[in-house]
């Protein structure tokens, strides 16, 4: 856990909107004194209405992997009750024991990317970014995409596409990589882009970017984003007080099984939401970013 941002720290702006606001403020419920997390920081959306709903006298811990996204909250949250920490949110019991904090009253997790990791064009997250293909949440632990593009081979790299981004092509994109990598590195989210658009038929009007499953591959293999959720998963009820609450926004289908799974099959999670809850036509037509979002609530036994 550190709480150390870069070097040169970002301003306090953010183009990130926090998806389905409403909703986890629904089925998380905080009232005012609780001690409550949000696990997935981003632009602080949701920390700003999970404060402006503790007050008075609660408290907001906000935990990050991306030190920008702690930095710019750092200066956001500068003399009101929000604690941002770079770490992950697996980490929890361990973050709060260094605080001396005890149990916490409610969690959110708003899994995947947020708009400013996309629109930062040295990130390597958008398709068409010229800068380095990283995709790491932390640049500064790990490795980075690029690498793992060039290093697997080409059966190592179709099962990645495949099993992480549900990628029906993998094998022909893999075999595409491949070829592409006798004459050259693939160093850029463009060159990898250009690569599958040769090789995968494009999208209809309305339909997803052809290169959408094999950047949602890379990154949750880079950042190891299923053994984070899974490991959280397991571990926060022991951090939750009875009758606290755990709010998950998930973006796919993997996300989705492991929160599922978590709230059917662990006696310490009792589902408060049957099947997930989904974003209203009037916020995806505002962000169509939330169009894919699925909520499940559960509350500590």
């Amino acid at each position: 856990m550190e709480n150390d941002g870069p070097d040169a720290r970002p301003d306090a702006r953010t183009c990130h909107v926090p998806v389905m606001l409403r909703e986890v403020l629904t089925w998380m419920a905080p009232r005012p004194g609780q001690t409550v997390v949000d696990g997935t920081l981003g632009g602080g959306g949701h920390t700003e209405a999970l404060l402006q709903a503790v007050l008075p006298g609660g408290r907001v811990l906000a935990l990050d992997r991306d030190p920008n996204a702690v930095a710019r909250a750092e200066i956001r949250f500068i003399g009101r009750p929000v604690h941002p920490l770079r770490a992950d949110f697996r980490d929890l019991p361990e973050v709060l024991d260094e605080l001396g904090w005890e149990c916490v009253d409610g969690i959110v997790l708003d899994l995947g990317l947020s708009s400013d990791q996309l629109a930062d064009r040295e990130r390597g997250f958008s398709f068409f970014s010229d800068g380095p293909l990283d995709m790491r949440f932390n640049p500064q632990e790990g490795e980075p995409a690029w690498r793992l593009v060039n290093r697997l081979n080409e059966r190592a790299l179709a099962d990645l596409i495949h099993n992480f981004g549900e990628e029906r092509f993998a094998r022909r994109i893999a075999r595409a990589i491949a070829e592409e990598r006798r004459f050259r590195e693939i160093k850029t989210a463009r060159e990898l882009t250009a690569i599958i658009h040769r090789v995968v038929p494009r999208p209809r009007c309305g339909g997803i970017d052809s290169a959408t499953r094999t950047f949602q591959a890379l990154r949750i293999a880079v950042n190891g984003e299923l053994e984070a959720l899974e490991s959280a998963l397991k571990r926060i009820p022991d951090v939750l007080r009875p009758g606290g609450r755990l709010v998950v926004i998930s973006f796919h289908s993997l996300e989705d099984r492991l929160v599922k799974e978590a709230f059917r099959n662990d006696s310490r999670y009792s589902s408060l939401t049957k099947k997930p809850v989904t974003p209203m036509e009037e916020e995806i037509a505002a962000n169509p970013r939330s169009r894919s979002a699925k909520l499940r609530a559960a509350v500590r036994t």
